[in-house]
């Protein structure tokens, strides 16, 4: 790649902060190289050996959201828009929330717990073929959303803060404070573990995200409140840019109210990747992944060089507040009328 393509994705990296809308190219792929080493002997090898892949490649559903129709929902779920006990309330199945309010508007408002079941037969297919490139990929990807489903503010459609003056909220969360503090962190969270039920333990982490909303967002008021202006931002000088970012002050203030929650949930989704990578090669029979192809093909390589190109060429728009998808005054009742 040439060197002015690698300044402009760093650059691009450094930015995520303030306009980022998922952890970050540094939080997904420190998760997915940390869900590597929970894995069992039989996996950790091959999944070792392709670490570069699983890594580097963690954050190409985020790329792919600007080129791709219908990537975007694949994200989040907007429960806030189903009413106060949607957590609760849901269809955990895909079939039966089609029923209940029809594919359309489900797309417009998120299905993350139902793309992360359907990665997981994916990933299980691929095991079954053998196929070394759909493995990596599914997994780096699969990675990607269960990390996203761990996020509080990619639960509701106040997912910035644009509705409660809270406008940058997100990247604050999930990108300004692990890229300042996540050295600390405890990243041991054991080995990989079976997961019995997948389309419910999706929706178990959705869960954990959406309880912890309030504090995201209620801490974040408290200490605007207490902070000046002036003291709430700094500035830093990135690249040849000088760009306003949440200062060193008021990002520790708000991380010790929060009390280890982005550590929770980036422990959290660690553990949950490499489960679900594990429990996709457990019901796909265990096949010996030594036996497998020692590289990733030509087309492969191919493929993920056009998909950056793609990416590299097109619009960076984040998902700004009255982006509608589905007109929000066709929701009745849960219907589209």
């Amino acid at each position: 790649m040439a060197f002015r393509q690698i300044a402009v994705l760093l650059l691009l990296a450094f930015l995520l902060p303030l306009t980022g809308y998922s952890w970050g190219f540094f939080a997904h792929q420190r998760i997915n190289r940390l869900a590597v080493y929970t894995l069992p002997p039989e996996m950790v090898g091959f999944y070792k050996k392709h670490i570069r892949y699983i890594t580097e490649n963690a954050v190409n559903p985020d790329r792919r959201r600007y080129a791709v129709a219908g990537e975007a929902p694949r994200h989040y779920i907007d429960l806030d828009v189903y009413g106060d006990s949607a957590l609760y309330k849901m269809p955990r199945y895909w079939q039966q929330a089609v029923e209940r309010y029809g594919e359309d508007t489900l797309m417009a408002h998120g299905i993350v717990p139902w793309h992360i079941n359907r990665m997981k037969f994916q990933l299980t297919q691929a095991f079954k073929d053998r196929d070394l490139d759909r493995i990596l990929r599914l997994s780096a990807d699969m990675g990607h959303y269960i990390a996203d489903a761990c996020v509080p503010l990619h639960t509701t459609r106040n997912y910035n803060g644009q509705f409660t003056g809270q406008r940058g909220i997100h990247g604050f969360w999930e990108s300004r404070l692990p890229e300042l503090l996540s050295d600390n962190y405890d990243f041991f969270v054991g080995q990989a573990r079976y997961i019995e039920q997948p389309q419910l333990k999706a929706w178990e982490i959705v869960a954990s995200a959406h309880l912890a909303l309030d504090s995201v967002l209620g801490f974040e008021r408290e200490l605007t409140m207490a902070f000046e202006e002036e003291k709430k931002y700094s500035y830093e000088v990135r690249g040849n840019l000088t760009t306003r970012v949440y200062s060193r002050e008021f990002s520790e203030a708000y991380h010790r109210r929060l009390n280890g929650q982005v550590e929770r949930q980036m422990r959290l989704a660690i553990h949950t990747v490499a489960s679900y990578w594990f429990t996709a090669w457990v019901d796909a029979g265990q096949p010996n992944l030594r036996q497998l192809a020692p590289t990733v093909s030509a087309e492969e390589q191919e493929r993920l060089r056009m998909e950056l190109k793609e990416y590299e060429q097109g619009p960076h728009l984040p998902r700004e507040e009255g982006e509608t998808r589905l007109h929000r005054s066709t929701w009745i009742s849960g219907r589209r009328e």
